[in-house]
């Protein structure tokens, strides 16, 4: 139970089933080649879920549009296609339409955590900052377990200046043992900014630690670049080389 008023943000498509990551060799032109192959998959749908979740990890945005759109043409009442794709709007910087597609999410779908948690990056992007915290506590409402929304709403706080209410919020979402990197990372940025330095530091060191021990990943290699840009400026003669 959060007791307070709650973005590079944190993003996240609601989870598709489970698609199969591409390897690291394959290229665009083998995306096509498979987009042509759609006898491959058990349905079409499947394969463009595959095909749109691979187009956002290799950030080809306008082809995860095109196949998102696809499934919402196939399917137009299914909330999770069109918040999947506000996402990728929103990455696009396209905010009104992405905020658009959020919108209709939560029309479609009033029970699905993600959709209000896109809406929110929407409303937090456009500076809509009480917007985005209720939205981000209805996610949380609906799933206690979407980290996601809880580091979206602990870093919204933190922009708005309320750093204690920040850090409870970080603190309950480390007892949901997921992206404890992430927690980390942003506490420590929490810490940073109230001047409690040494709690800072120590947060810094275990968003690195526990970094050390993922599967490398653009997104982890961004993490840990911000971090250690974070502790040189506490420790600027400290070398992170």
């Amino acid at each position: 139970m959060h007791i307070y008023r709650q973005q590079q943000r944190q993003q996240q498509l609601c989870p598709l089933p489970a698609p199969a990551p591409l390897a690291p060799h394959e290229d665009e032109a083998q995306i096509s080649s498979s987009w042509a192959g759609l006898a491959t998959y058990p349905t079409a749908d499947e394969t463009l879920r595959r095909l749109a979740a691979a187009a956002v990890r290799r950030q080809q945005y306008h082809q995860a549009v095109q196949l998102l759109g696809q499934l919402i043409e196939r399917h137009p009442q299914r909330a999770i296609y069109y918040s999947n794709r506000g996402l990728v709007y929103l990455r696009m910087g396209r905010l009104q339409a992405a905020l658009s597609d959020c919108h209709r999410a939560v029309d479609l779908g009033p029970n699905l955590d993600h959709a209000y948690n896109n809406r929110a990056m929407c409303y937090a992007a456009l500076g809509q900052l009480t917007a985005a915290v209720e939205d981000y506590e209805r996610a949380i409402d609906l799933n206690p377990f979407n980290s996601r929304a809880r580091i979206n709403l602990g870093t919204t706080l933190r922009q708005m200046g309320d750093l204690d209410s920040a850090l409870d919020c970080f603190d309950e979402a480390l007892m949901f043992y997921q992206l404890s990197e992430v927690i980390y990372a942003e506490r420590g940025r929490t810490y940073h900014l109230r001047g409690d330095w040494n709690c800072a530091i120590a947060d810094y060191q275990r968003a690195l630690a526990a970094a050390a021990h993922l599967k490398p990943s653009r997104q982890l290699q961004a993490l840990v670049q911000q971090v250690q840009t974070w502790i040189s400026d506490l420790l600027p003669q400290q070398s992170w080389a």
